[in-house]
């Protein structure tokens, strides 16, 4: 079930937030999400429009939006992944906005390829100087509305 994310929550949220981002990034430093944690607790998911996934009683993924608009986060446990629960989250945040655009990073091609059977497009790359990788600037628009 989706629900809005609870400030209670963040302890599990950034705990599951660091074991998918690792598991979906293997081709950046863990070192890198441990530092950028503070960031992500602290600034962006205070910031955003967070809903959360609960199975059971238990946080198994989340999406963030930020600015009411950028996907800034979409994360599911490993454990759960290929059982729909990000697609139902990103169903969830694309109800209740008219247009949503995120950055991937073009190396997680499980990724780029789930946004754009969700309807994404790529609109334009960018290069990451944190992590020196190549991301692409995706974006969706409900033309209905």
């Amino acid at each position: 079930m989706i629900h809005p994310y609870e400030p209670s929550q963040l302890d599990a949220l950034m705990t599951l937030w660091l074991k998918s981002t690792m598991s979906g990034h293997p081709f950046i430093a863990k070192s890198y999400w441990h530092e950028s944690s503070p960031l992500v607790r602290n600034v962006y998911i205070p910031q955003s429009k967070t809903w959360v996934y609960m199975q059971e009683e238990k946080l198994v993924g989340f999406v963030s939006v930020l600015e009411q608009q950028f996907l800034g986060a979409l994360f599911v446990d490993p454990l759960f992944v290929g059982k729909g629960i990000g697609t139902c989250l990103v169903c969830h945040a694309q109800s209740c906005y008219s247009t949503l655009r995120l950055e991937v990073y073009q190396k997680n091609r499980r990724a780029v390829d789930f946004y754009r059977h969700r309807g994404f497009y790529i609109e334009g790359a960018a290069w990451q100087h944190e992590t020196r990788h190549s991301t692409w600037i995706m974006r969706w628009e409900d033309a209905l509305r």
